[in-house]
């Protein structure tokens, strides 16, 4: 029989993760092509032979989506595999109707086929989109779980914006490991505020392998997950986040509204910021999708340096830029500090932007006035501080995951805003990992 011809649509991360698990050794099927989009530099690469396996001895070529017609026809395509996140239902549909229109079949995995089995319990923290609040409920439940004795590994959804052989697996206990690794501004976000609480975080791109490897040094994995994709492990207890500034997108979002339908637990997060009507719409349709999960609200407060620089100033915004892109937030953090604290005005820096930040602000035009931190490499970096030093403004408020001041270098006055998860609610997280911990741990922990 001959073999069925697949391409798989991705980004660098789930769509690797797809192949690895369901076709590296499936000898009924041939995985001709991947298609990368969202993530810059992708494109134009291979996924290496040495991780491909032995069915794959020259590797897989990765080409721009933008080519996805051409590839269907030309590499006799007969099935086309959708392995990215964080887009809407309109999105995902208008990518079936072209690949259908093209001759061939379009389709999406489901959710558990692709989840890996692990040998210690499993808590998965998802999220219906960018940008929720998931990293900082993640940190939550790790810092609850270490409080409680317990020997917590978190592996983080990847981004193998490098060499992949190198970032096979890869182990973050400290900050000078950061450096070892080259990671980018978008992985630090993610890695250094776990590490600085003192979790170990895993990342990469054979996840299998990354698994066996944290196995052994784990009571508990906590699966920090990333955009809003679904967990990679088979999880023992499913916490999913969701986002009353965007209430609607919890049930119109791929797979954002699998997560949903997953969750054990839902944190309604940002209840502070948010207005009455949206966190009402969000706890009605997570309530009707998923009636047998345990809502919890929580709140996302902000903490300052020093609000003196805020208060009166013409400032300049920088906030996440995964959220503001894909994520489609039209403000976080530093905004939310901006006006708490007294800013004169925010200043657009649109007209200063240079290089990739201004390709960032043209093929994502509802950025507005704020400045996305984008740091997928040394030269979206040098753009980011290019653009910070020709803004014209008092003050730069940074309300990214990580200080930005630490990678590049801002010559004006600066204040970092922090922010962290607390429930509002009854039964909270701790109440939850409780009994998490008296079902899956404590024999284990006896064993210990």
């Amino acid at each position: 029989m001959p073999k069925s011809r697949i391409l798989i649509m991705g980004a660098a991360g789930r769509d690797f993760h797809n192949f690895n698990t369901l076709y590296r050794k499936n000898r009924s099927v041939e995985v001709v092509a991947f298609t990368a989009t969202q993530i810059p530099n992708i494109s134009g690469r291979k996924y290496p032979a040495k991780l491909a396996g032995a069915s794959y001895p020259k590797g897989i070529p990765i080409y721009p989506e933008s080519d996805l017609p051409m590839l269907i026809k030309k590499l006799k395509v007969e099935q086309v595999v959708f392995s990215y996140s964080d887009v809407s239902f309109q999105y995902v549909m208008g990518k079936a109707a072209l690949v259908n229109a093209c001759g061939a079949d379009f389709t999406l995995l489901g959710a558990e086929r692709t989840m890996i089995p692990s040998k210690v319990p499993v808590i998965a923290v998802v999220a219906v989109r960018t940008g929720t609040g998931k990293s900082q409920t993640s940190r939550r439940v790790c810092g609850y779980l270490r409080s409680q004795g317990k020997h917590v590994v978190a592996v983080r959804h990847p981004m193998p914006y490098g060499d992949l052989v190198k970032q096979k697996v890869q182990r973050y206990a400290s900050i000078e490991d950061l450096r070892t690794h080259n990671c980018t501004v978008e992985e630090m976000e993610e890695y250094e505020p776990h590490i600085v609480e003192g979790t170990i975080i895993y990342a990469g791109v054979d996840y299998e392998a990354i698994l066996r490897q944290a196995e052994k040094e784990a009571d508990v994995i906590v699966w920090d997950g990333g955009n809003n994709d679904t967990s990679f492990y088979k999880p023992d207890l499913t916490i999913t986040v969701v986002d009353p500034h965007r209430p609607g997108h919890e049930v119109r979002y791929y797979p954002g509204a699998t997560n949903v339908r997953l969750a054990d637990v839902i944190v309604v997060n940002k209840v502070d910021s948010a207005g009455k009507e949206g966190i009402e719409t969000v706890v009605a349709n997570v309530s009707a999708a998923n009636p047998t999960a345990t809502i919890v609200l929580a709140a996302s407060p902000i903490a300052v340096e020093d609000p003196s620089i805020i208060a009166g100033k013409r400032v300049l915004v920088v906030e996440d830029g995964p959220t503001l892109t894909h994520g489609e937030m039209q403000y976080g953090a530093g905004v939310i500090a901006a006006r708490q604290f007294g800013a004169a005005e925010m200043i657009d820096p649109r007209p200063y932007a240079v290089g990739s930040i201004a390709d960032t602000y043209t093929k994502y035009p509802s950025i507005g006035i704020l400045l996305p931190a984008m740091g997928y490499g040394q030269e979206q970096m040098d753009d980011l501080q290019a653009t910070i030093e020709r803004v014209p403004c008092d003050a730069v408020i940074i309300g990214t995951p990580i200080d930005l001041r630490r990678v590049i270098t801002i010559k004006k006055p600066s204040v970092r805003v922090t922010y962290a998860l607390q429930e509002t609610t009854k039964p909270d997280l701790a109440e939850i990992l409780d009994g998490f911990i008296a079902k899956h741990l404590t024999r284990r922990s006896r064993k210990k």
